[in-house]
Order: structure tokens, then C-alpha cells, then sequence
């Protein structure tokens, strides 16, 4: 699962770019923390994550703080309430406060360029997190999962929870993608395109409302209620006589908001539905204990936390990154070094394994 060993940072504890006192972080949107004044030559980062909407989210922040002031940073956590602007002012304060380094899961990918270039007017070192940063040069390295995969998981798991290979369709589904802001929304949709065009083509899926382009199919902000409403036209307006048989959804709280259609429009258990997901969040998973979201995609966002710690050990001690990628990321000025880890499938088959056993989601939490 690509786990980065806690032992790999004990060598570096006593070196003085870890020497830093760790401070604490910020618990909330526009809270500032961490103020606390660096030691001998210690390090200190910025994270600027998107919202607190979102249970991912917050496990990534509190991840990223745990990892960087276990290894002996100094870090100033930041949630922006999903407003563009609220992010830009936070991580011009962090640039103003002195932060080495920047971690960055921007709300909108082509917003943050006058920040960044004042960033890198200071020397800081930017590295985009799961969220590639567009349109600009000063970005430096990118951590992230493999999205294209992701997309190719999510399309698999649809056609796992149709059984293609055994029933006959045709399979009647339609398609939902993520915010057009967010460039991670255009690797997921290809990545399940990639897999489900081909039977699109021969008639084996149809898309019955016909809309299959990802500027139609988009959700704006990855917002859940917004999905519903998609969700109750779709029904309302093509399903009147036809039932739908799988709904591809890039993200658990798109899910939920077409399950909550679905079932508010006559959906129950016995005919809800194939319906995908991505990031594992527990609401989403107790669905798939009870048999109403069929998977969701896996992305260990420990193991991103202890990737980007050692991108940002390595970077501080002078030394090159590991990336795994160096020609996929074009953010249109430049192709961004990238380290790229694992997705995984989860259904009720596997979630214990997965998340339970694994320790991401206390099995009480799920009760």
C-alpha cells in the first residue's frame, strides 16, 4: 500500500532542519496556528486544504499535521470553506509567516497564480496535493494518487456490480463527474471512459438521457445536493418508463446524493441501482454494508501524508524528491514532477480487510 516506514525519518531527527518544535495546528476554516518561532535551521509548512465539508479532507489535514510534527516541523493548517478566495489570503499569510515550504490542495486549479509567484519570490517550495495546480510554473512537485486509475477502478467496479461478464444487457446508466475546477475531475472521467465507452459503443451500457460529455455531466464544488437535483431531472425526465441499472459516481458524497434521489423517487434495496464512489468516507461505507452504494475507491491518505513528509524532508536537506511520474502532470506551462500511489476497490466483500483491519476506519464507527 506504499506506506512510507515511520523508521525512515528517525535518521533524520537529530539533523537541524527537523530541529523545529512542533506547534499547534489550525482546528478550523480561517483559524491561524502554529506561531510559534522556528529553531536552527528548522522547517516550516503550510497546508492549505479546501474544506471541512468533507470527511477526506479533514482526515488529510489532520494526517499532514501528525506526520510533519511527528518528523519535527513547525505547521499552520488551514481549511478555506471551499472560497477561493479565503484560500489565496491564507496562503499569502503563510508565505508572509515565513513557511519553507507550501502544501497545497487547491479549491480551484488555475486561482492560485499571483500567490504562488509571491511564494516564490520567498524561495518556498510549492507542492500541490492530490489536486494539481494549473497554469503556472511555480508549482514544484505534485502528490498524488494514480487518478487516471482511479477512473479505471470506478468504471471496473460498475461493471463488477452489473456482472457484465455473465448477464445480458443491455445496462441502462447514466454518468456523473466532479468539479470542472478541479483538475483530478478530468482523470477520473477519462480513466472510467477509457473502460466503459467501448461497451457504450456496442451497446452493452446506454446512456439513456444521451449526456455523456464531462461539462454535462459535471458537479460543481463536488457538491452532493447538487448531484441529487441532476439526479431527480434525469429520473424525472428519462426514467419514467425505464429503470436505471448503474450510475457512475466519481466521489461518496456525489453517491449520496443519488442514492438519496434514487430512493426518494421509489429505489429500494431490492432494485437500487449500481452506484460507485471514491474516498472511503464512513457514511459511504455503512451504504455499502446495507446494500445501497455497491463500492467506492480507496486512497490511503496516511500513506500521502508520509509521501509528501518525505518529499519535504528531501527538499529541505537539498536533495531531489523520489517522484514516480515526470510526463503525465502537464498543468499547461509545465509537466510536474509527481509521485503517484495506489487506489484500491472496496466493497462489502473487502471493507474489513481494507479499512477495518487496516486501522483507517475504526469498526465502531461503522455500528
Amino acid at each position: 500500500m506504499n506506506v512510507i516506514p515511520r523508521r525512515l525519518f528517525v535518521g533524520l531527527a537529530g539533523a537541524a532542519v527537523l530541529s523545529l518544535s512542533a506547534t499547534a495546528c489550525a482546528s478550523g476554516d480561517g483559524d491561524s496556528g502554529g506561531d510559534g518561532e522556528g529553531g536552527d535551521g528548522g522547517g516550516r509548512v503550510g497546508i492549505a486544504m479546501p474544506t471541512q465539508t468533507s470527511e477526506r479532507w479533514i482526515d488529510d489535514g489532520n494526517n499532514l499535521v501528525d506526520e510533519f510534527e511527528e518528523a519535527g516541523f513547525e505547521t499552520d493548517l488551514q481549511f478555506a470553506g471551499d472560497d477561493v478566495g479565503t484560500q489565496v489570503d491564507q496562503i499569502e499569510n503563510m508565505v508572509t509567516q515565513g513557511a519553507d515550504v507550501l502544501v497545497i490542495a487547491a479549491i480551484d486549479n488555475q486561482s492560485l497564480n499571483g500567490v504562488l509567484a509571491q511564494a516564490k519570490a520567498e524561495d518556498v517550495t510549492v507542492i500541490a496535493y492530490d489536486r494539481l495546480i494549473r497554469e503556472t510554473e511555480d508549482v514544484d512537485y505534485y502528490a498524488t494518487f494514480d487518478n487516471f486509475q482511479v477512473g479505471v477502478l470506478q468504471a471496473q467496479s460498475v461493471l463488477d456490480g452489473l456482472d457484465v461478464e455473465n448477464e445480458d444487457g443491455p445496462f441502462n446508466i447514466e454518468l456523473f463527474a466532479g468539479s470542472l475546477d478541479d483538475n483530478n475531475a478530468f482523470f477520473f472521467f477519462d480513466g472510467a471512459m477509457s473502460v466503459l465507452q467501448p461497451l457504450i459503443d456496442d451497446g452493452t451500457l446506454v446512456v439513456t438521457s444521451g449526456e455523456t460529455d464531462i461539462e454535462t455531466v459535471a458537479t460543481e464544488r463536488w457538491d452532493g445536493e447538487l448531484a441529487q437535483s441532476r439526479m431527480d431531472n434525469l429520473l424525472s425526465t428519462h426514467y419514467s418508463d425505464e429503470q436505471v441499472d448503474a450510475v457512475l459516481s466519481p466521489y461518496d458524497g456525489i453517491s449520496r446524493g443519488i442514492i438519496a434521489s434514487l430512493e426518494s423517487n421509489g429505489y429500494d434495496s431490492d432494485d437500487l441501482p449500481v452506484v460507485s464512489g471514491q474516498d472511503a468516507e464512513v457514511a459511504s461505507v455503512q451504504m455499502i454494508i446495507e446494500g445501497r452504494q455497491t463500492a467506492t475507491i480507496f486512497k490511503d491518505t496516511r500513506d500521502l501524508a508520509s509521501v509528501t513528509v518525505e518529499m519535504v524532508v528531501d527538499v529541505l536537506n537539498g536533495e531531489e524528491p523520489e517522484v514516480t511520474d515526470t510526463e503525465t502532470y502537464d498543468n499547461g506551462v509545465k509537466v510536474v514532477p509527481s509521485n503517484l500511489l495506489t487506489p484500491h476497490i472496496v466493497t462489502v466483500e473487502n471493507y474489513e480487510e481494507m479499512l477495518v483491519d487496516s486501522g483507517y476506519i475504526d469498526a465502531s464507527e461503522l455500528e
